[in-house]
């Protein structure tokens, strides 16, 4: 008995001080990913005082901003790019090195070829700045909006919650407007149809990806002949998905370099379409060589399409959001000038849309995992099919916002994709509403808690972020002007 109980000490002993290991392990790895984010700030700051040749106030504004932006990247790619990317992850498909590798990538081609519109939407169509703004207030207010929405990200991801970018930025130059020049400075029509759009999105992308998984279960997953099957639908996903990307990239994409008419775009689709049809098909073909007649074996075949999917998602991220980063700091880059015009058109450099990439990926990479796992495996569980649903919906839904110029939440629409799998799961897979006996052992395969929390971050969001930035406005009022 007494050797019992010397054992059971022992063995709690080393629980113990394996729990103490970990956490002392954390909190090194928490300094050292702080750190890399510092150095990086730091050489935002000293790449931009390099770059310009100002007035010492000047300087000090663009200088501020760009650090700013670049911790508004960071907080970004650890949470919304993490939302974006925690369906591939957390089913296992793509490992978080490669998570940032595509992103890196992907982020930066959207920002510089897709990106323009929407920075101009976030920058200036929020508020309407007229002649009773100066200038010098124009830049203080876009600071503000930046560093509060900035500092609302921050703080949810420490508390592990997957709250819009773009909710905060939005409410952050809202409530600095407001501040600045009260309701008659906000552009209504444009906060009404971005509101809207708040509410679309995840109801959109939630119908988009059931959509596709009920396709994919009923016409792959759940029929006898899995491999005929997969032979025959599995080509026509890919084919479509390349039809929307080649369609977004002739009608926005290189429009800058090239526009496309009507019928050249239809013409693109429909070869892309086509193409990707007849290379995927042969591919598939000989995948399933090696496979057997299994859902798990069958789970496979939509790696490729998945990481084509995450790509695709990326592109439109860095189309769309990498203007939460950068939008404020373009407008304010667009005031340093001799015959600087706040109601001018925004001017967007390369190293401003740089910064946003790079923060973002950097970001990801640093502190992206905690929420990966949150989004990837505790609202519903995902394997391959489903988070490839969500990738595709998603994608879709962020390119028809980007063309439309509306700056709406990836993080919504991803999420409620993802809430959109979990209650189809509960109406196929679980019996029918019939029987008694049968409710009540229905299960709930989404995790109501996260609904209620994630909605709740969502409605606090933007009165919170509003509400840091007229104060950070009202400091910097009292103390430079």
């Amino acid at each position: 008995m007494l050797e019992k109980k010397t054992e059971y000490r022992y063995v709690n002993d080393l629980r113990r001080f394996a729990y103490t290991q970990r956490k002392l392990i954390e909190q090194k790895k928490t300094f050292i990913f702080l750190g890399l984010a510092s150095i990086f700030l730091i050489l935002v700051a000293s790449l931009v005082e390099q770059y310009v040749s100002l007035g010492n106030e000047q300087t000090f504004i663009l200088v501020a901003a760009a650090i700013i932006g670049g911790y508004m990247a960071l907080n970004i790619g650890a949470n919304d790019v993490a939302n974006n990317m925690g369906p591939a992850v957390g089913g296992k498909v793509i490992s978080v090195g490669a998570a940032v590798a595509i992103a890196a990538v992907c982020e930066t081609s959207g920002a510089l070829l897709a990106g323009g519109d929407v920075v101009n939407t976030v920058s200036k169509g929020i508020i309407s700045p007229g002649n009773d703004i100066s200038i010098n207030s124009f830049r203080y207010l876009m600071l503000s909006a930046l560093l509060a929405a900035a500092l609302w990200i921050n703080l949810a991801t420490i508390f592990n919650s997957p709250v819009s970018t773009t909710h905060s930025i939005v409410g952050g130059i809202l409530g600095a407007g407001l501040t600045v020049a009260g309701v008659t400075i906000v552009n209504w029509e444009m906060m009404a149809a971005i509101v809207a759009s708040w509410v679309i999105s995840p109801l959109f992308g939630g119908l988009i990806s059931a959509l596709l998984l009920y396709i994919i279960q009923s016409k792959i997953l759940n029929v006898k002949n899995k491999k005929h099957a997969a032979t025959t639908w599995l080509p026509i996903l890919i084919s479509l998905m390349a039809g929307a990307f080649t369609a977004y990239m002739a009608l926005k994409g290189f429009k800058k370099v090239y526009k496309a008419s009507s019928n050249e775009v239809y013409i693109y689709t429909f070869l892309s379409m086509v193409f990707a049809y007849f290379i995927s098909k042969p591919y598939i073909i000989s995948k399933l060589k090696y496979l057997e007649n299994k859902k798990n074996d069958i789970y496979t075949l939509f790696h490729l399409p998945l990481l084509l999917g995450v790509s695709l998602l990326c592109f439109a991220h860095g189309a769309n959001d990498v203007a939460n980063a950068v939008g404020p700091l373009a407008a304010i880059v667009s005031t340093i000038s001799s015959d600087a015009d706040i109601t001018s058109k925004v001017s967007i450099p390369i190293w401003v849309m740089m910064i946003g990439a790079s923060g973002i990926a950097l970001g990801l990479l640093l502190f992206g995992p905690k929420l990966i796992h949150t989004v990837g495996q505790k609202i519903t569980r995902l394997n391959a099919p489903r988070a490839y649903c969500v990738a595709l919906s998603s994608a879709i839904t962020v390119l028809i916002a980007t063309t439309l110029g509306l700056p709406v939440s990836s993080t919504h629409i991803a999420i409620g994709a993802i809430f959109g799998i979990g209650f189809l799961r509960e109406i196929i897979e679980n019996p029918s509403n019939k029987d008694k006996i049968k409710i009540k052992s229905k299960r709930k395969l989404v995790r109501r808690r996260f609904l209620y929390s994630i909605a709740a971050a969502w409605v606090i969001t933007v009165p919170a972020s509003a509400i840091m930035a007229g104060s950070i406005y009202y400091l910097f009022s009292i103390s430079v002007f």
